[in-house]
Order: structure tokens, then C-alpha cells, then sequence
């Protein structure tokens, strides 16, 4: 199943759309955006480009939006689909509209059938719109692909092909037995902080030492509790957990609960046992919800992700209701860090905060026969090829941006850049023009990840690559499931050089052979950017590669300074300059 289409198929349509259907420029103007096209032109005409011909739009746009080119509702989707009927005789008409009739009009004339059939719902892949492309003459993949539909059963099920979990490597192993050994004691002794870099497999390893050591506990009704700073933390984890649960032959499911977002607990008696993932505002703020209680009281362990941050109130909060109900018998307590470089301990309150909750019983690995890593374990790591050589790259654009109070107001209360000033980032032509052509300095065949600043920013990007010869496709959270599927693995088999994404592939992704990371949106959360970073850091032990390029766009945002989250992950950059 693919998503792009094929050269014979671009040719097939794009003849068929300009001879055959006789679809306007200013139509294709309208399908593509006029401001999307003019933008286009302006950055093609300062590469000493071509202006977009008629021929050339069309087939610029069909690589935009590929198996997806008739699908939607909006107005200029069901004017092509009306240009296309018009052109059809009246006798093909008749036959599409005697399947699919607008029973609510009683129409016996082609010429009043072609409004209703164009305004059809269009369900990708399904049969309205694969009968109305098979009439039309078109290659079969404009169809569209269907969407998933596991929420109900179906005579006909997609099995998704299994993948192995790969077996621990040996400081893993190393980190894993510690920890087992850690729970096999009592109370306070049971607490313990697990640290290694970012792509060392931290998530990793402790999902699968606690699994193992909760799974007979998940019977008697026990929750395991994995706390986190952000939702994409808590999605990385439920991904890890599935898929070492689905590897592992437990005779029973696993609960999931998910506590984050706007995601919420079900009733009081429907709990029973399982994995808590939450997100620590959200049990801060509702820390005298008796489901809260029941959970502390029930818990076999507690995993807390970025422990360099539980120096707060709100942990202070949840430790001291769960001494209450479970009558100062706490349960395992292990934390989960990157090291080194993030050292976020200001004074010494919050250094004997961390003693008390951890017992500063820290878990890494010992290096005891390589003692010259002790103090750089990250060098330990890239030696032996567990994480690749990092060239990290700052593109100085020389732009300067300005935010509004309430925009500096949003990024100091979420650690979030506005979308409003995302917008105009990713508007600028100027800048863009730096994007693109620092990307085309990458060689073909890199398989490289672009995060953009908004969806419609991973959309221009990508038509602009792809006008220039570059094979490049886009996605984010709008994408549906089905075809973001198929867009990857496109992209894991060399079909796509360039994805470009906005709001997705921080976590749960995996295209260990990415060779670049390109960072055109400003990022302040340091676990955002660790997570982007993760993406491509793994080395050829761990399936990945022995190279990677971080590439990040650095603009000076007047009133908030340099944008530079990279500057605290100075310690994985094996090189690292500036370009202009």
C-alpha cells in the first residue's frame, strides 16, 4: 500500500486533469493556494528557478497530496469533483448516480445527478470513491487509503505485523539487575534513581525490570504508577510498556490507565489493578480524588521520569498523601534521569529533597574495567557505538522577531512557544529561503526527519522539496493513523528523503537510519528537545548509524534573547559550528 504516486501515475493523471478534464490554471491556483503558490515562485525565482507552469502546478500538486487528491469536503474538493463528472457522458453519470442516489430528490436527468454525486461524503478507499475514480480513468491509488476502524469488529481485519522487542545489551542487563536487586528489599531501601543519556534506553530498561517484577502483582489488583512532566513522556512510555507487554508471553492483557491531558480515570469500581501513566500537574491538582487514594494505597512501585525536576511542591504533595494512606509503608520509589549536562540542582535544599526521596541510591553504569568513562559516560557510549557521532550544526539566519507580552506570558507558563508566533515564523519567506536551502546542501538519499513550525509550514516545505526535485512528503497529528503508516515506512524504505512534521515524531517513532535532524521551530522544554534529539543519536549497536547531523535554526527573539534549548546538550555534539 502506498501513499505517493508512481512516475506512470503522475503522467497518466496529469494528462488526464489538463486534456481530458480540462482543469483550469486558475483552478489549480485555488487547489494549491494561491499564497502557497506565490510564496513557491518567490523562493523558486531566488534559486533561479522557473516560475510554476500550468503542467508542472498540477503535477506539484498531485505530489502534495498524493492518494489524497479527491478526498475531503471542503468547497474546491467538490468543485473537482464536479469538473470531473461534467466531463464524463451522461451515461456513466447515470450509472454512478443509480448506486449511489440522493434518495431524498427524485432526479431522473444526468445533468441535475452530477451536483449530488459531487457532494457525496468521500470515504477514502471505499466504494463511492473507488467506483467514481475507476469511471473517471484514474490510476487506482487515488482512491484513497481507509481509515481504521478498530473500535468495531469487521469480516475483514489488517494484522499489523509483529516487531521484536531487541534483547538488552550488556550495561542494560547490568542496569536491570541492580534495579531487581533494589526492589528485593524493604522500604526505604527500595528507593533508587536510574541514570544514562539521551538514547542510552533508560524508559527502556525500566519498563521492562518493573513489568517483570509487577506482573504476578497486576493479579492482586496492584498499580504500577509512572509519573511524567508532559504528555509526550507519558505516550512515550505506553508505547515502550506495549510493546514489551505484546512481546513477553503473559497469559493475561495489561490495564493501562491513562491520568494526563485530557485524558481521566474511569469510575471507582472499574479499577482494578494495572498501569497508571499520569501527568503530575494533573494529580497535584486532584490529589483528594478518593480514586488518587485507592491508587497510592494499592500501589506495588512508583516511577518517576526527569527525577532531576521532583524537587516540587506538587511531588512533596503526592509523597505526603501517599504516606497517609498507605500508613508511611511506602512502596518502591525508582527515578529515572539523563546525565550528565542537565544538572538542574540550584541550591542545597533541593540536593537533600532528592537525597531524601532516592536515597541517593544512583544506578549507572560502573565502567569498573573502563574506568577512563567514569567521568565522560556519554564517550563510553559513543566508542562502542551504542550512540552515533553527533555533528551539530547552528544556522544563524540573522533575523530578529519580536513576541507580544501574552505570547512571552504563554512560553513562561507552558515552556511552549505560541502558535501565534510559530505562524509568523513560519510565514517569513526570508526565512524559509534559508531553510530550503540549507536542506539542499544535504545529499540525496540521507533519510532526513524536518520539524516544522506549524502543519500548514510541513506542508509548504515539503512542495517546495518536492518542486525542486527533492522526494519529500509531510505529516502531523491531522494525518490519519493509516496514512501517517504509510508515509513512514515509505520514508524507512528510501521512497522519501525528506519527511518533514509538526506536533508528531518525538516519541513511539522509530527510522533508526535517520542521518539528519533538522530543527526549524524555536523550542525552549528541554525534554522536547531531547526527544527530537533521541530520534537520531542511536548508533549501530542499536540499529542506527554511525553519524548524525543536528541541524537547528537559531533566531534572536528580541525580547526573550537567542533561542538555544541545544546549548544544555553541548555534551553529545562530537563537532559543532555555525553557518550564516
Amino acid at each position: 500500500m502506498r501513499y505517493t504516486l508512481n512516475e506512470e501515475e503522475l503522467k497518466i493523471t496529469v494528462d488526464l486533469l489538463l486534456n481530458k478534464y480540462d482543469i483550469s490554471t486558475n483552478f489549480f491556483n485555488d487547489l494549491y493556494g494561491r499564497r502557497q503558490k506565490s510564496d513557491t515562485e518567490t523562493i523558486l525565482l531566488e534559486l533561479q528557478y522557473n516560475e510554476l507552469d500550468k503542467k508542472y502546478l498540477c503535477k506539484l500538486l498531485l505530489i502534495n497530496e498524493g492518494a489524497n487528491l479527491f478526498a475531503g469536503s471542503t468547497t474546491n474538493k467538490r468543485k473537482l469533483r464536479k469538473k470531473i463528472l461534467d466531463k464524463m457522458p451522461d451515461s456513466l453519470v447515470e450509472q454512478l448516480y443509480e448506486k449511489y442516489p440522493d434518495t431524498s430528490k427524485n432526479i431522473s436527468t444526468a445533468s441535475y445527478m452530477r451536483r449530488p454525486l459531487a457532494d457525496k461524503k468521500w470515504h477514502s478507499g471505499k466504494r463511492w470513491a473507488t467506483d467514481f475514480i475507476e469511471a473517471a480513468g484514474f490510476p487506482k491509488i487515488l482512491a484513497g487509503i481507509a481509515t481504521d476502524r478498530t473500535e468495531t469488529k469487521s469480516s475483514v481485519e489488517y494484522f499489523e505485523p509483529k516487531r521484536r522487542v531487541p534483547p538488552l545489551v550488556e550495561y542494560q542487563i547490568e542496569i536491570k539487575e541492580k534495579l531487581l536487586n533494589v526492589l528485593k528489599n524493604q522500604e526505604d531501601k527500595t528507593r533508587c534513581m536510574i541514570s544514562l543519556p539521551t538514547g542510552g534506553g533508560k524508559t527502556r530498561v525500566a519498563v521492562e525490570a518493573f513489568l517483570e517484577w509487577m506482573q504476578y502483582k497486576f493479579d492482586e489488583d496492584k498499580f504500577m504508577i509512572w509519573i511524567a512532566q508532559s504528555e509526550e513522556l507519558c505516550e512515550q512510555c505506553i508505547s515502550c510498556i506495549e510493546e514489551l507487554w505484546k512481546d513477553t508471553e503473559f497469559i493475561l492483557p495489561l490495564k493501562v490507565y491513562r491520568y494526563f491531558s485530557k485524558y481521566n480515570f474511569p469510575e471507582y469500581e472499574e479499577l482494578s489493578g494495572g498501569v497508571v501513566i499520569a501527568g503530575i500537574n494533573k494529580l497535584y491538582y486532584n490529589i483528594n480524588d478518593e480514586r488518587i487514594s485507592h491508587i497510592l494505597e494499592n500501589a506495588g512501585a512508583m516511577i518517576i521520569d526527569e527525577a532531576h525536576r521532583a524537587t516540587t511542591s506538587m511531588y512533596d504533595e503526592l509523597l505526603k498523601k501517599a504516606k497517609i494512606v498507605t500508613h508511611e509503608k511506602l512502596f518502591p520509589i525508582c527515578g529515572l534521569s539523563a546525565t550528565p549536562g542537565r544538572n538542574t540542582i540550584i541550591d542545597d535544599s533541593e540536593v537533600n529533597k532528592l537525597v531524601d526521596m532516592f536515597q541517593m541510591n544512583l544506578i549507572t553504569p560502573e565502567f569498573s574495567e573502563k574506568k577512563q568513562y567514569q567521568k565522560n559516560p556519554i564517550a563510553y557510549f559513543k566508542e562502542y557505538q551504542y550512540l552515533s557521532r553527533v555533528n551539530h550544526i547552528v544556522i544563524n539566519s540573522g533575523l530578529e522577531y519580536k513576541m507580544t507580552e501574552d505570547e512571552i506570558k504563554e512560553l513562561k507558563e507552558r515552556n511552549e512557544y505560541a502558535q501565534s508566533f510559530l505562524k509568523i515564523l513560519a510565514k517569513d519567506t526570508k526565512r524559509n529561503l534559508f531553510i530550503i536551502k540549507r536542506l539542499l546542501k544535504i545529499k540525496k538519499g540521507q533519510p532526513t526527519l524536518i520539524y516544522a513550525c506549524t502543519v500548514e509550514h510541513a506542508v509548504f516545505l515539503s512542495a517546495i522539496m518536492n518542486t525542486l526535485g527533492r522526494k519529500s512528503s509531510s505529516i502531523s497529528s491531522d494525518t490519519n493513523k493509516t496514512e501517517r503508516r504509510i508515509i513512514i515506512n515509505e520514508f524507512k524504505n528510501g521512497r522519501i528523503d525528506y519527511l518533514f512534521n509538526y506536533g508528531v515524531l518525538t516519541t513511539g517513532f522509530d527510522a533508526p537510519k535517520t542521518q539528519n535532524i533538522v530543527i526549524c521551530r524555536p523550542i525552549n522544554s528541554n525534554i522536547l528537545y531531547e526527544q527530537i534529539i533521541g530520534r537520531g543519536v542511536r548508533g549501530i549497536k542499536f540499529g542506527g548509524t554511525e553519524e548524525c547531523d543536528v541541524i537547528d535554526f537559531s533566531d534572536n527573539i528580541h525580547n526573550f534573547g537567542e533561542q538555544k534549548a541545544f546549548m544544555r546538550f553541548k555534551e553529545y555534539w562530537d563537532k559543532e559550528h555555525e553557518e550564516c
